[in-house]
């Protein structure tokens, strides 16, 4: 146990504030399944806080890492993800959304394993930060509310921008796909 809270100590700020993020994800969980929304609300926004933070943080101090590099994405769809799963488990979230935010990360993430195995980076674009935003915004409303006209909206545009942000990475990067290096 030492020997893991001294490594934790030795990371720098943004890479404490991704493992943050990954430890407030049940935090989220538990309190959503025990009925206490607005704890919930709470938890979430501030582990949504800490991604924004973190890269920021990182790139105005030149702390980048390939700890964080690594490390920042699993800590965001977890965070997102679990969130997804047990709202639409609950009956708050649409299954198709769900389907829909679910299955962009497998494609855009193999796109990115296939775009490294041929010496090329795939970086995060505009559209898929908007993404980020909407489903996250998505995801605080579900945590209180659901199934008014608000909501709707939102993950209608969460889905609709989360489908576009997908066909964008694939049609910029479809010479990867090819095998062009």
């Amino acid at each position: 146990m030492k020997k893991i809270i001294s490594g934790i100590m030795e990371l720098n700020l943004p890479n404490k504030l991704t493992l943050l993020r990954m430890a407030l994800v049940p935090v989220y969980l538990v309190l959503l399944a025990c009925g206490w929304d607005l704890l919930a609300l709470i938890v979430f926004a501030a582990a949504s806080l800490t991604d924004m933070l973190d890269g920021r943080i990182a790139r105005s101090r030149h702390l980048v890492t390939n700890f964080g590099k690594f490390m920042d994405p699993i800590a965001d769809k977890l965070l997102t993800h679990t969130a997804f799963i047990m709202l639409c488990a609950m009956g708050r979230l649409n299954v198709v959304a769900c389907i829909i935010f679910i299955a962009r990360e497998f494609v855009v993430s193999g796109l990115r394993l296939v775009a490294v195995e041929q010496g090329h980076v795939i970086a995060a674009g505009m559209s898929g930060k908007i993404k980020t935003v909407l489903q996250m915004a998505l995801v605080m409303l579900l945590t209180v509310m659901s199934g008014n006209l608000l909501t709707d909206l939102v993950m209608l545009a969460a889905a609709a921008m989360t489908l576009y942000s997908m066909g964008e990475y694939v049609w910029q990067n479809r010479a990867v796909l090819g095998g062009a290096k």
